[in-house]
């Protein structure tokens, strides 16, 4: 099968080295997606480990159309019987962009009809069974159909019951992590740490635990699909599960985000590595060294915040001064941020979280001397 993989945008480079280390090779990717001819096995392992996507997909088709008969004919070409059941529940998106066909809810019925024509000849789909989620995606007159095996986005890691204010998307906070110099051996704090996404994606990650390890996905409930093969893989992957020491630091001045970290964590499993504390940004030290700082500090959208937006991130910026051979990665909208923290960043990423366009600023502290190998 034809595997599409998607992820937010600027976080392309980081789902293509989750990919590479997965052993999928240096694959190219266009507008937010990776494609790669795989199987059964790839779509399992995609779902539950790769910690920077939006969802995992099989491409069923690929066709030009200009007119809404060509493409009732496109999807009618599919083999739905392959991969879905006359039993199967069809949800369809859709999405044009500088096409011909434009028309949303149109496009939807459209593919609907021709998916219930190759499937029940002409009968009503009973949609008893399971769900199968259809995207059609026209673009410039070119259509793609997409069978999500996700479900819920891949974000959704299942921690995060509760949702804090201006929460951050774990895929995002992880993508962001990979931009980074951080590794288990150095510390970590997040400053303005909120309900603790960055720093419960660290502890994951530091401790070898799935990203999708705590979710259900849809092409788990496929008739098509032996859901014993996900579960072999999954067994694999939780004896790899690590349980070392490491102490990760979240501070926050507001308590009942603190309370949701704290909750968020325990139902992450790595509550013994996170410590969350009720504290101003500028009450933090550390006497060890080459440490890193990982946070999404306040925006301040409304003009009256402003002052107080800009106050804090000079006081941010005296904080980081007096740490030593510490490195600092700070995503905010705010363009001024160099010079309100007093410093120029030694590298710079263009970052959407969500709708808002940020800009990941990278400081980089002295590395930590090489060990000699014996």
């Amino acid at each position: 099968m034809r595997i599409c993989i998607s992820c937010a945008a600027g976080c392309e480079a980081a789902l293509k080295r989750e990919l590479y280390k997965l052993g999928y090779g240096d694959l190219p990717a266009v507008n937010g997606r990776v494609h790669f001819e795989g199987d059964y096995d790839d779509l399992c392992k995609c779902n539950l480990f790769l910690r920077t996507a939006n969802r995992v997909y099989v491409e069923l088709a690929a066709f030009k159309a200009t007119n809404f008969d060509e493409l009732f004919d496109g999807v009618l070409n599919i083999d739905w019987a392959a991969y879905t059941s006359i039993n199967g529940k069809f949800d369809v998106v859709a999405k044009c962009v500088d096409s011909h066909i434009h028309a949303i809810s149109v496009t939807q019925s459209i593919t609907k009809k021709a998916i219930c024509k190759k499937l029940a000849i002409g009968k009503i789909l009973s949609e008893s069974g399971e769900r199968y989620r259809v995207e059609v995606a026209i673009v410039k007159d070119f259509v793609s159909v997409l069978l999500d095996s996700s479900g819920s986005g891949l974000h959704r890691r299942g921690y995060r019951a509760l949702v804090g204010e201006a929460p951050l998307k774990e895929t995002l906070a992880s993508a962001i992590l990979d931009y980074t110099v951080w590794n288990r051996s150095r510390p970590f704090a997040d400053l303005f740490c909120g309900s603790g996404t960055f720093v419960i994606e660290a502890a994951m990650k530091a401790q070898n635990i799935p990203a999708g390890y705590m979710r259900d996905f849809d092409f788990l409930h496929w008739s098509k699909f032996n859901a014993s093969t996900f579960e072999n893989i999954k067994a694999d992957a939780k004896a790899k599960i690590l349980d070392e020491p490491i102490r990760l630091i979240g501070y926050d001045i507001d308590e009942r985000q603190l309370s949701l970290a704290r909750k968020h964590a325990q139902i992450a499993g790595v509550e013994k590595y996170v410590h969350f504390q009720k504290s101003d940004m500028r009450e933090f030290s550390s006497a060890k060294k080459y440490g890193v700082i990982v946070t999404n500090p306040p925006y301040g959208e409304r003009l009256s915040e402003r002052k107080e937006v800009e106050k804090i991130m000079r006081d941010y910026g005296k904080v980081y001064a007096s740490l030593n051979d510490w490195s600092a990665y700070t995503l905010t909208p705010v363009t001024d941020f160099e010079r309100l923290f007093g410093k120029k960043a030694d590298k710079k990423r263009k970052i959407y979280n969500g709708p808002i366009e940020c800009c990941l600023y990278s400081m980089m502290g002295n590395p930590p001397p090489k060990t000699e190998k014996k």
